[in-house]
Order: C-alpha cells, then sequence, then structure tokens
C-alpha cells in the first residue's frame, strides 16, 4: 500500500510596512522590492498590514491614499489592513470625520489637558474648531517656534508638520477648505482606520510548524496594564480621549507585555522613528518620515527588512 504523504502547506506571508509620511515614491519603490523578494504567488496572497501614518510630512500624501485605496482591486487575493496612525487621527479630527466618542461628549472636553501648550503650538481658530478634536486643532494650527530642537528640522506648518498635506490637496497650510478638498474616498478611508489588528496565528515557522500570534498598532501596548484591557480599547476607538497612548506613546509603549512573551505573541508598531527589531518586539519605522531615509518593512516569518532604497532583482 503506497504511503500517504500530507505536505505541508506553505505558511502565509506577513509583511508589515512602516510610517510612509506622504512619501508615495518610496511606497512604490518598497511595494515593488516586497514583490521582487517575495515572488509570485507568495506575495498576491500575502497579508499586508500598514502601520499608520499615511499622511505628513512628505509632499504626497494625497496620491499615497489613492494607491492604498487602489491595492483591494489590484491584489484581490491579498488581505490589506489599515492601522490608524497619531498623525491619521489628527487629520481625520481636523475634517470632521473622526468618530463621534462612544460616551457621547463633545470633542471639546478633549482641549483642558493640552491648553499649556496652544499659544506655542498656534491651534486652529477657524470654522468648525468650536467642536473640533484637540489633535485635530494642533494638526491644522500654525506653530510659533518654527524649529524643532528635538529633531533638527524645521517645522512644517504644525506641531504635526501637516503643511505637505493641506499642499497635496491644492489648500493652503491650516485653510478649512481642505475640508472640501479632500474627496469622499480619502474621508472613508481616515474614518474607517482600525486602531488595532490581532491575528491568532499569523506566523508559522515552517522549520517546525510552530505558531505565533500578532498584535500590530501604531506605537505599542503599555507595559503595566492588563493587554486585554488595551485590545479592548483599542477595539472600541473611543475618541473622548485627548491623547491615546497606544498611537502616540513613546517610552511607555515601547516594551512588550510580559503576557505576550509568555503566549509567544509578536507586537509590531511604527511611530518611533526607528528600526528595532528585538525577539517579540518589531518597531518598523526606519524613516521617521524623513526625506533622506529609507521606508522599510519587515516580512514574517522569515523577519526579513526589505527597504525601498534595495536595488533587487528578479
Amino acid at each position: 500500500m503506497a504511503e500517504l504523504v500530507l505536505e505541508r502547506e506553505t505558511p502565509r506571508h506577513v509583511c508589515c510596512i512602516g510610517d510612509i509620511h506622504g512619501y508615495y515614491q518610496k511606497l512604490q519603490n518598497l511595494w515593488k522590492n516586497l514583490e521582487t523578494h517575495l515572488g509570485f504567488p507568495a506575495f498576491e496572497r500575502s497579508l499586508i498590514i500598514f502601520l499608520g501614518d499615511y499622511c505628513d510630512r512628505g509632499p504626497e500624501t494625497s496620491k499615497v491614499l489613492d494607491f492604498l485605496l487602489s491595492l483591494p482591486s489590484l491584489y484581490p487575493n491579498q488581505t490589506h489592513v489599515y492601522l490608524c496612525g497619531n498623525h491619521d487621527l489628527s487629520f481625520a479630527a481636523f475634517i470632521g470625520v473622526l468618530p463621534r466618542p462612544p460616551n457621547g461628549h463633545g470633542f471639546e472636553l478633549t482641549w483642558s489637558e493640552y491648553l499649556p501648550y496652544e499659544e506655542r503650538e498656534g491651534w486652529y481658530k477657524g470654522p468648525g474648531y468650536e467642536s473640533m478634536h484637540v489633535q485635530g486643532r494642533r494638526w491644522g494650527g500654525v506653530i510659533k517656534e518654527m524649529f524643532n530642537l528635538k529633531k533638527g528640522t524645521e517645522y512644517k506648518g504644525s506641531i504635526y508638520d501637516a503643511g505637505p498635506t493641506f499642499e497635496s490637496y491644492g489648500v493652503p497650510h491650516g485653510h478649512h477648505d481642505l475640508v472640501k478638498a479632500v474627496p469622499e474616498a480619502h474621508k472613508k478611508f481616515l474614518a474607517d482606520l482600525v486602531w488595532v489588528h490581532e491575528e491568532e496565528n499569523a506566523c508559522i515557522d515552517s522549520s517546525d510548524g510552530s505558531s505565533h500570534g500578532l498584535i500590530a498598532v501604531h506605537a505599542g501596548l503599555e507595559k503595566g496594564r492588563e493587554v486585554g484591557d488595551q485590545l479592548k480599547l483599542l477595539r472600541s476607538r473611543d475618541t473622548s480621549l485627548p491623547k491615546v497612548e497606544h498611537l502616540s506613546g513613546r517610552k511607555n509603549v515601547w516594551d512588550l507585555p510580559e503576557e505576550l512573551l509568555e503566549k509567544k505573541t509578536f507586537l509590531v508598531s511604527g511611530h518611533h522613528g526607528t528600526l528595532h527589531i528585538d525577539g517579540l518586539r518589531l518597531i518598523i519605522d526606519e524613516s521617521g518620515g524623513l526625506e533622506n531615509l529609507p521606508l522599510a518593512a519587515v516580512v514574517l516569518p522569515s523577519m526579513k527588512v526589505v527597504r525601498d532604497t534595495d536595488v533587487l532583482v528578479n
């Protein structure tokens, strides 16, 4: 009797793409390099997770969103996940498409924590500001101190460097006409962005068949809090918060919670302006929105880092 041989299915690849920040050509180059690296049909059936911050700093936010919106029709066998970054939340807040707070309160209640910074940051005070989330007012404002000492660069309009995003839609920075200039498809894209993505069996190691879970969130999870509670908050997209630490935090969301280490679950983020791969904690934001640094992605389960600047041969 012939022996029955069961072939192990080739594991699906997961591509986690760092903060794009309006750099359309970098995104195009990175996409081509991912396609070359994985080949067909592996790339065609991959899970693609965009880690957020599609806007600001770079010059072509509008073209970036057009490309992202085109992917489901161009690659129907891929799965696409679009995470919300802190810049995207603020863009959505300014143009009035941020989901309403689940508690029914108005966005003006988010202002108080940041009021000491209002004058220095030059918060937006044009039409519609009375009912705008604080991050939208900061995003569309005009900062008075134009040099960013921390980064050694000039601010581009506001503390969020939102000027190039306005310009990509043909609108001067800080002008309310942006609300009319942004296409409805872009508004829906921003309104629908998820704050967290979870996969129980995202990565299967082909060498031994072991599987890993994956949680993707723009900045990270706080180490000292229950992971389940944080995931519940992120799923709810609670916009009553003046600042969402999981989208905007720094040191407090850098580390991997112990619970995820025990469960062998990857925590993947962008946001931090660096490339950091340490066991199950992956931070993929090598460019930080700076023109002279590469846009990077990590491919799982191989942990291969692919950049827009790589020269790959088919």
